[in-house]
């Protein structure tokens, strides 16, 4: 490493509180401001049942809430410790890149203009620790390539867990500087590290073996199939360049294109930062990516960046306008924001977070102290959830959508045959629905008795991977499990609300052809925790193509749940 330049000393320290103290004021103000997105208020829920695990992700972003949440009941609560957590990431990205001969000027300017930093530098999601702790982990890394030592190592330790506990693309950051660095394995002190990890995240692993692994099968079996969309490939780089800087991101990918690999820790940024995001590119073949996914990318981006300019000393004047431009343009961007302005409100994702507390209170007015149930996503009911500061918005996850962690918390049981509303965006014709004008959109709702639903009843096939003739008469030999610490029973007798079990071939989010189960599934009465056998026979759809099996519980009015993992069929 080279010692900083004489010529960079002076005063670069009071530039750099000055850009931390700048960005801790803008941050806590929009924090404070901007209503919340969809996401957040997810995650919002999250806390409010702490766990060593969630459906979607790990609990560190649920930790981050609770403490601020704790401190300001409002946004500024949720995203505190994002905002106090960047502050303290970026001044801990200065200690590392000035090692290296980096200028503060530049430093303020490039990184300052990373769109991306600004948005996990308030918006709390898993995100935000990841961004935290992947910039403590390089801190420390550094150090430990060239000090084997056990203090250190015990930092890297807990450092890696938090990683872990954040988001699970951590495994890429950890595998990837590994993979940089194999002669590691030869210290003692990596396995040490290897053996710390591996107990402070043990409750999160026991919390997805006693759960089935609902992350797991999620992330990797879940998930619809897709079909190539060459878009995806192609939207790929545009997006990761607005996502670098809007005016700097070519700039700080043709900067990293010059690197000269001087040590171990230079190679462990280049190799980070290049695998991440051909892996991310690899991924567009499978579906789409969303840019803000290669976050940990842009950690090592930044610091090759300015590792490459402190090598090389050729910062040239257009940089200094055209970098002072691209941060001026994203601060201005985030001012408009925090003043609401009309053209800006109504714009894809920033509408969410316009509008909302409104929005609830209008809904409530409706439903009083009654659950509202909403059959289109985790969205609705999380952001009604936070605003009305109560748990009587549930997400019901019908088949077209996905499952989500509202599967695993108690609220399904709180309102099994109580007086709940139905709350919808489309109008189903078959129901007497009131109409609700709310400042987001017309709603419609009905009021259920007796309400009765079976989210959580686990559905498991003998087989995820079939292949058929069309029309071919079939059998699937299926286990059904009561979760519940209540008993279920599926008979329709006495029933306001009709229960039906179907087998749901879908392409593209809609339900191409369905088969209605035998009428003996009338007949199933679950103890509690109980799991029996059931045959499924049924004929394969005649049109042929590659289906999303699903097999799907539904009581009226409910478009159906999503009860089992996907079943790929195809139909030959």
């Amino acid at each position: 490493m080279q010692a900083p330049a004489q010529e960079n000393s002076n005063h670069p320290e009071k530039l750099i509180w000055l850009f931390l103290l700048g960005w801790t004021v803008l941050n806590l103000l929009q924090a404070a401001t901007l209503g919340l997105h969809s996401d957040e208020a997810y995650y919002w829920v999250y806390s409010r049942f702490l766990d060593w695990g969630y459906f979607d992700h790990p609990p560190m972003v649920a930790v981050f809430i609770r403490i601020g949440y704790s401190i300001f009941q409002n946004e500024l609560g949720l995203r505190l410790l994002t905002v106090l957590s960047s502050t303290a990431a970026l001044a801990l990205l200065w200690l590392t890149v000035k090692q290296y001969n980096a200028n503060a000027k530049q430093f303020v300017l490039l990184t300052g203009g990373v769109f991306i930093f600004h948005i996990y530098g308030f918006i709390t999601t898993p995100d935000a620790p990841l961004f935290c702790y992947a910039i403590l982990f390089y801190f420390l890394f550094q150090r430990y390539l060239v000090e084997d030592k056990l203090p250190v190592a015990l930092l890297l330790s807990i450092t890696l867990a938090a990683l872990l506990y954040s988001k699970y693309h951590a495994v890429l950051l950890i595998g990837f500087s590994v993979f940089a660095n194999i002669k590691l394995l030869q210290r003692r002190t990596f396995w040490i590290i290897c053996l710390i990890t591996v107990l402070l995240y043990l409750p999160h692993i026991w919390w997805q073996v006693s759960h089935g692994y609902p992350s797991v099968n999620y992330h990797l079996f879940e998930r619809s199939s897709e079909t190539y969309d060459l878009s995806n490939t192609l939207s790929f780089l545009p997006g990761q360049l607005l996502m670098a800087g809007p005016l700097i991101g070519w700039l700080l990918f043709t900067l990293v294109a010059q690197i000269k690999v001087k040590d171990a820790f230079i190679r462990t940024l280049l190799v980070n930062a290049a695998s991440t995001f051909a892996f991310f590119l690899f991924n567009t073949l499978k579906g789409n990516v969303q840019p803000h996914w290669t976050l940990i990318a842009f950690i090592p981006l930044i610091l090759l960046a300015l590792i490459t300019l402190g090598q090389k000393q050729n910062w040239k004047p257009w940089m200094t306008y055209i970098a002072v431009i691209n941060l001026s343009l994203i601060v201005l961007l985030r001012l408009m924001l925090i003043a609401g302005f009309d053209f800006l409100k109504h714009r894809n994702q920033i509408d969410s977070l316009y509008g909302y507390r409104e929005w609830a209170a209008q809904i409530k007015q409706r439903a009083g102290d009654a659950y509202v149930i909403f059959p289109d996503g985790f969205q609705d009911p999380s952001k009604y959830n936070f605003y009305t500061n109560s748990l009587k918005g549930f997400a019901y996850d019908n088949r077209f959508y996905r499952r989500t962690q509202y599967e695993l918390w108690p609220l399904e049981d709180r309102f099994q045959h109580k007086r709940t509303l139905y709350i919808t965006q489309a109008r189903d014709t078959s129901l007497a629905m009131d109409s609700l004008q709310t400042v987001k959109y017309k709603a419609y709702t009905y009021w259920l008795d007796d309400t009765r639903t079976y989210q959580r009843v686990k559905v498991e096939s003998d087989t995820y991977k079939v292949k058929a003739k069309p029309g071919q008469p079939m059998v699937f030999h299926l286990t059904i499990t009561n979760p519940y610490d209540y008993p279920v029973n599926f008979s329709n007798e006495g029933e306001l609300h009709k229960l039906y079990f179907g087998a749901c071939f879908i392409q593209n989010d809609r339900m191409d052809y369905a088969v209605r189960s035998p009428a003996n599934i009338y007949n199933i009465s679950l103890k509690p925790h109980q799991t029996i056998n059931y045959t499924f026979p049924l004929k394969a759809p005649v049109q042929k193509g590659n289906y999303d099996l699903i097999f799907s519980l539904r009581t009226e009015p409910f478009p159906g749940g999503r009860n089992s993992r996907i079943v790929n069929f195809t139909v030959e």
